[in-house]
């Protein structure tokens, strides 16, 4: 007898992290929302570890199933652009300080967090995006239809 999950009972932690994001829009919902710096710190860290899944699930569709790994490396291009949008964002936002430590120099550490964990992760993203994608594909608008 082989066990099968139930397709509720798979990828619990996925799940959870699905769960919490529908948690925090409905109570963003029940008061004021604020957008600061940290919500897109957590909103950036979660993307990333989205883009980061989509790009082991993209490889490995590729060989047995070539059609669904283009489609899935077409949605880790589009997080990647989701990703690098709230990473501009968080730098637009307001500082406390308002001086040239806020801005993004990944090249050294800035200022303490979230600046640090933002600027560091979006960095080390873009170190995969750049080794599957193309500026090209970056910048130009596709869409995920199958071709067969």
């Amino acid at each position: 007898m082989t066990s099968r999950t139930h397709p509720g009972d798979a990828h619990p932690y996925l799940r959870a992290a699905s769960a919490g994001i529908r948690h925090h829009i409905r109570g963003a919902r029940t008061g004021s929302p604020v957008v600061d710096r940290v919500h897109l710190d957590v909103l950036h860290a979660h993307l990333t570890a989205l883009h980061q899944l989509l790009d082991h699930f993209a490889e490995t569709a590729r060989p047995p199933y070539p059609a669904a790994g283009r489609n899935l490396a077409v949605a880790r291009t589009r997080l990647w652009q989701a990703t690098a949008a709230v990473h501009d964002a968080f730098h637009l936002l307001p500082t406390a300080t308002q001086d040239a430590a806020a801005e993004c120099h990944p090249e050294r550490l800035p200022e303490g967090p979230p600046v640090l964990t933002i600027c560091q992760r979006h960095l080390a993203a873009g170190h995969i995006t750049r080794r599957t994608t193309t500026p090209t594909d970056l910048n130009r608008p596709r869409t995920t239809a199958c071709v067969r």
